[in-house]
């Protein structure tokens, strides 16, 4: 899909990938709606694309809640008419050991991460029947190569990876279903996961997710690995699958040293 004079819309705009994609988009000549919970981070975002091409608005949604969601089709639909692309960007991670049973410490990070974007998706499909539209969903380099300490996010996005495996084929060939598998990118994304949470080797920077990202879009890709040591990793892995062991075992001694780190 063209990006030129489309309707969008980007949720979790405020910060990270997000945002580094919103200064992206925002070089197109198209309208498009930025959502986050933080209006203030948001608005600011926006505020900063002033002398770019793109008609911007910021909208304040909870993405945890269909209501949320559902506002979000509503307000695009009052200022926009359509909506041609949406990028379900939003959603946040634990990095945890995981204690005593705690039913909603695990639908909230369900509802965002997962419930969010599933639900978007059909949205979409019955906003555009018989016209072209672009679904695009953040999974993660976890929904395929989980690490200790992620667990329920890891969940999350491997639940995304098998929606998105068989509902292509439910798709009518105007619709295009992207997901995106980035490797740890360096934003703030993991101070929010839990305080002094290591960061996983490699990295990337969100503009280097946001450039593979509009790429995909153009291209119609399926999938897109904004790394390529990540994409060969993991082809690697699944001939060499002691290899992914070894990794998983490398990850948990940062794990374990900072679980047993005093808080």
């Amino acid at each position: 899909m063209k990006i030129a004079n489309k309707n969008i819309i980007l949720t979790g705009a405020a910060s990270g990938i997000g945002r580094a994609l919103l200064d992206q988009l925002a070089a197109y000549p198209a309208r498009i709606l930025v959502v986050d919970v933080n209006i203030d981070a948001l608005q600011a975002a926006v505020d900063a694309q002033a002398n770019k091409p793109a008609q911007i608005r910021a909208f304040q949604a909870n993405l945890m809640e269909q209501a949320g969601v559902d506002a979000v089709f509503e307000e695009a639909l009052h200022w926009m008419g359509t909506v041609d692309l949406f990028i379900a960007n939003a959603g946040f991670a634990y990095y945890e050991a995981l204690a005593a049973a705690d039913w909603s410490h695990i639908e909230r990070i369900f509802q965002l991460n997962t419930f969010s974007p599933i639900y978007t998706a059909q949205r979409m499909r019955d906003l555009n029947e018989g016209r072209p539209y672009h679904m695009v969903i953040q999974a993660s380099a976890m929904a395929k190569f989980n690490l200790p300490g992620y667990a329920l996010y890891g969940a999350t996005k491997s639940a995304l990876d098998r929606f998105a495996e068989v509902y292509r084929y439910e798709l009518p060939d105007h619709a295009h279903l992207t997901l995106v598998y980035p490797i740890a990118t360096r934003t703030n994304f993991f101070k929010t996961a839990n305080d002094g949470t290591p960061i996983p080797w490699p990295t990337q920077t969100p503009e280097t997710v946001a450039k593979a990202m509009i790429r995909g879009i153009e291209q119609d890709q399926d999938q897109v690995y904004p790394s390529r040591f990540f994409r060969v990793g993991w082809i690697v892995a699944q001939v060499i699958p002691q290899l992914k062991t070894i990794y998983q075992r490398w990850q948990n001694v940062s794990f374990q040293r900072w679980i047993n780190t005093p808080k």
